[in-house]
């Protein structure tokens, strides 16, 4: 049963991530039938201000000794290359090894990852830390695909608003779907959010090969999508074998010319989908794509979504 709830806090402590917890676990709602939690904000260093990004300080309430025994003990967002405090990666290491729950939220899995926890784990990070994430522990399976992953006693979960999607998820699986429903409405968000954070990455057209002849080529073939652009005819444009042409792309590009002609046609699609009426027909044909079921096919894979889905959610 889910009662004692523990969130530590480090330099330079994440506001947002923070209150979220602060929002589902430390606010009464006995009220509305939500079982009372005993909420506890511990710290290494407990009754010194620890600094924010956003220029306010953070006291915690409580020593680490107040995670000891918790049900669930959630890391907000954090420091990516450390420093990390000795103690308090014990503490983590000591908590799911008793099997109580352990969250990170965005950047606060570099801390479960300096205390070993996501080896052999899969788990998630903001997207634009999940590169460093795998590098600085290849133990770790990083997916980028979801809101928040549960391996084992250890829950991770994307950047910001994601950390609502991974609280709740706990609410949900301990004291079941009605208390975190009441939850959600008080706080007047979803009680669960379909698809993962691929409909948030801000993906970038490459802009820089080393290749000139390629990099025209590229160019020239995001201005044209709507065409049928077959690698031969590419490597003529660029005045390659079909051979080089390939191998050059992979290893300037890191993807094959195929693979990336339908990441750019999906962001293009993205994009109509975002700032025009067009429909899905409409779409696919502005975007090189044969049919409508073409295009729901390679945007639920790279996006996560259906196209209907993803323009219900940000369309203009």
């Amino acid at each position: 049963m889910l009662s004692t709830v523990a969130v530590i806090v480090q330099e330079p402590v994440a506001v947002f991530e923070l209150g979220v917890m602060c929002e589902i676990f430390g606010v009464d709602r006995t009220s509305d039938g939500v079982p009372a939690f005993d909420f506890r904000v511990c710290s290494p260093t407990p009754d010194i201000p620890l600094k924010t990004p956003s220029g306010i300080s953070i006291v915690a309430s409580h020593s680490l000794d107040g995670a000891r025994d918790a049900d669930l003990v959630a890391i907000p967002g954090g420091p990516v290359r450390g420093p990390f405090n000795d103690d308090m990666l014990d503490v983590l290491r000591d908590c799911a090894s008793r099997d109580a729950r352990v969250m990170s939220v965005c950047s606060g899995a570099f801390t479960l990852g300096a205390a070993g926890l996501l080896d052999g784990r899969t788990c998630a990070t903001h997207w634009r830390f999940s590169r460093l994430l795998s590098l600085l522990y290849p133990d770790a399976v990083v997916d980028l695909d979801v809101l928040y992953v549960q391996d084992g006693p250890v829950l991770t979960s994307a950047g910001t608003a994601a950390g609502i999607d991974a609280c709740l998820h706990v609410v949900r699986s301990e004291l079941g779907s009605e208390v975190a429903n009441v939850i959600a409405r008080r706080m007047i968000v979803a009680p669960h959010r379909i698809g993962g954070q691929r409909q948030y990455i801000d993906y970038q057209v490459p802009i820089e090969t080393g290749d000139a002849g390629l990099q025209k080529v590229m160019e020239w073939a995001v201005e044209h999508l709507e065409r049928d652009h077959a690698v031969p005819d590419l490597a003529a444009r660029a005045h390659m074998s079909e051979r080089t042409f390939t191998r050059k792309f992979s290893e300037q590009v890191g993807t094959t010319p195929h693979r990336w002609l339908t990441v750019q046609r999906v962001l293009r699609a993205r994009h109509l989908l975002e700032a025009t009426d067009l429909d899905m027909e409409g779409t696919a044909r502005r975007c090189g794509f044969p049919s409508s079921t073409a295009l729901r096919r390679h945007f639920v894979r790279e996006i996560g979504l259906t196209p209907h889905e993803y323009r219900r959610t940000f369309a203009v």
